[in-house]
């Protein structure tokens, strides 16, 4: 089949045109799989920069003012208050910027800036900074910054995902950068900190600026800005052996495959008009996960900037770890939210069903801090294992409804699969649960004075709660489910 002469390209959203082109589905693929690996790498690296402040708690509380004394736990917290916050209230206006934005440039921006904050807080260990408003400034910076990362990275992923019948899997996968990043971070930050625990804040801050280098030189933002003109693409092999190549496109009229496996594409379409906020917030599901993910990840949060705290202070068979041992142990969590989040995206994909996975995941939380808390200190072993039964199972709701629930309802049939919608629903649903993630460690901070059990109570409350949230949607999936199978 000879290729139809190609109309005139449209204008891409950051200037210029694209031209129509032609490419094998294998090229699809591949572009596709860069595009999770570069997103993947990015997000990792702003959860790495995240992670210094909770190394380096336990040193901080220990001799640096005015970290120091009996409110030393009570300014540590109001440390994490101050980037949760700001990252919380900025991540609004981030996402509804991310929807009108180059995102490349958005994305890599961003990086430098939070590599710049981040250095900024390392410099007050080698300065000699024992001021707050300096600490709280360096850190409302950092939360701004840093907030236009999550609508950047999950409005790229959509891009090329969007409609992928694997969405919950491929996203399970791809949001272990979380986890990843967490891990990293700690694992560098407690490497360092025995060398000045400023270094903990310098290395993850070059490690995110080097990144967001690369991210502005490569990241291919949207399939339009290759020369494809796709919400959203799903490669497969068919029972041929031939490649099968479903493109879900704004303007179906130009697409063909010839016999080759070439795909020839006509520029017919602009992008479509961004969402309004609060259209998004209207539509189905979104106040719900909204305000489940406020809760879950109030949760997930506590345990990201009080769980090397919480080691470092309490004795596991009967000996106190030190220091650096209470981070790199602190991982465990981590590994163990890397296959929560994985195994909560396969059996949403296998039954088809986000909010009773979510549900069931939270539920099954419970049980498994209680534990921890209880059985812990025993030994070694006992602590490891029941970390990472509580990270698996505290992670997974989490990883979820931040990546594949965000962009089913993101380009749900209520809006006519309009792409530009979903940078601001994932904004307002992080966003809500940033809130709650600000207020997780803040009361930790003051709560942990009066016991441990009382913070562990606080988070069994907490998941309770996000519970609630999510018993309209699940009966609904369970009535429908049902419905199915007369």
């Amino acid at each position: 089949m000879e290729p139809a002469a190609a109309p005139a390209s449209p204008a891409l959203p950051h200037g210029g045109h694209a031209p129509a082109v032609g490419g094998t589905a294998r090229g699809v693929r591949r572009r596709q799989y860069a595009v999770l690996a570069l997103t993947f790498a990015a997000y990792a690296a702003f959860h790495a920069s995240r992670k210094p402040p909770s190394i380096v708690k336990a040193v901080l509380s220990a001799g640096w003012a005015p970290f120091t004394g009996p409110e030393g736990t009570h300014r540590l917290g109001e440390l994490d208050v101050a980037f949760l916050a700001a990252y919380a209230a900025a991540m609004f206006a981030a996402g509804h910027l991310a929807d009108r934005a180059d995102l490349r440039v958005l994305l890599g921006a961003a990086m430098l800036a939070s590599g710049a904050a981040s250095a900024a807080l390392g410099a007050a260990y080698f300065l000699g900074v024992h001021s707050l408003p300096f600490f709280l400034a360096a850190q409302v910076a950092s939360g701004v910054v840093q907030s236009a990362g999550w609508p950047c990275v999950v409005a790229v992923v959509g891009n090329w995902f969007g409609h992928a019948s694997r969405r919950g899997t491929i996203m399970g996968v791809w949001n272990s950068h979380t986890s990843v990043g967490n891990i990293a971070g700690s694992v560098l930050a407690a490497a360092v900190l025995e060398f000045g625990w400023g270094w903990s804040f310098l290395v993850p801050a070059f490690v995110i600026a080097a990144l967001g280098v690369v991210v502005l030189v490569f990241l291919v933002a949207h399939p339009s800005d290759a020369g494809l003109e796709l919400d959203a693409m799903e490669v497969e092999m068919n029972g041929d052996g031939g490649e099968e190549v479903e493109l879900l496109v704004e303007d179906k009229k130009e697409v063909e495959v010839d016999d080759d496996g070439e795909l020839e594409l006509g520029m017919g379409s602009q992008l479509p008009t961004a969402i309004g906020f609060l259209e998004a917030w209207r539509l189905p599901g979104v106040a719900e996960y909204a305000f489940c993910l406020f809760f879950s990840k109030l949760v997930a949060y506590t345990f990201l900037y009080w769980l090397p705290f919480y080691i470092r202070n309490n004795a596991v068979a009967g000996q106190f770890l030190s220091h650096k041992a209470s981070g790199i142990l602190s991982i465990v969590f981590d590994i163990g939210g890397v296959l929560g989040g994985i195994s909560a995206g396969f059996l949403s994909d296998a039954i088809g069903a986000r909010a009773i996975t979510s549900a069931l995941f939270l539920l099954l939380s419970i049980p498994a801090l209680i534990l921890y808390r209880t059985f812990g200190s025993i030994s070694m072993r006992h602590n490891i294992a029941l970390m990472f039964i509580s990270g698996y199972f505290v992670n997974g709701p989490y990883s979820l409804i931040t990546t594949a629930v965000a962009t089913d309802l993101g380009t749900q049939d209520a809006i006519k699969g309009n792409s530009r919608a979903l940078a601001t629903v994932s904004a307002i649903i992080d966003g809500t649960g940033s809130v709650g993630a600000a207020l997780g460690p803040l009361l930790t901070g003051y709560i942990s004075t009066r016991g441990w059990n009382s913070v562990f109570f606080m988070l069994i409350v907490s998941i309770s709660l996000a519970l609630v949230f999510l018993i309209r949607i699940a009966r609904d999936e369970i009535v429908a489910k049902i419905g199915a199978r007369r």
